[in-house]
């Protein structure tokens, strides 16, 4: 998977300098490689995108096709750019990678928290306020519940975990008395 990400870095940097330089503007090409994303990320799609019977042409007709939203020519001419490289399967890794830079723009991060059990509203917030403190970055949550953490939280922010679940600390505890 790093590998993947590793050769959506490019793209997704310079699909970034683009957007910056667009007078259409970073929110409305984040929305639009959201939904690049989503439809290279469907099964079908993946499928008929690799059928070696399309010519690159036909590809991009077919990609541009299923986008809802219009397409500028600057987006039309990314998505021939990555069909001839054969790298349109790659999206979801370079939105992933879009975002990253975005949110390091805007001083933010995405923080992914899984808790063992629902967390109301008040409960996230409390949390996000004192990792914010923590990580120093505004914090955009994004909350899963895993019943397997049997307690607390484990949260990602970037490439940093702090897991204070109980399943964590249960795994400590082995490690230390088999060590």
């Amino acid at each position: 998977m790093a590998e993947l990400s590793t050769i959506a870095r490019p793209y997704a940097e310079a699909l970034f300098a683009a957007a910056l330089d667009d007078q259409a503007g970073l929110e409305s090409w984040s929305g639009l490689v959201s939904e690049l994303a989503q439809v290279a990320s469907m099964e079908d799609v993946r499928e008929a995108l690799t059928d070696p019977r399309l010519n690159a042409a036909q590809r991009v007709d077919l990609f541009a096709g299923l986008i809802k939203t219009p397409l500028s020519a600057a987006a039309r001419n990314f998505i021939e750019l990555l069909v001839d490289n054969n790298r349109i399967l790659l999206l979801p890794q370079i939105a992933e990678q879009f975002d990253v830079l975005r949110n390091q723009r805007d001083g933010t991060a995405l923080a992914q928290i899984t808790s063992a059990f629902e967390l109301s509203d008040e409960q996230v917030g409390e949390l996000v306020s004192g990792l914010e403190k923590k990580f120093g970055l505004k914090l955009k949550p994004a909350v899963t519940v895993d019943p397997a953490l049997i307690g607390g939280v484990r949260v990602l922010v970037g490439d940093q975990v702090l897991d204070t679940s109980v399943q964590a600390q249960l795994a400590r505890m082995r490690d230390a008395l088999v060590a």
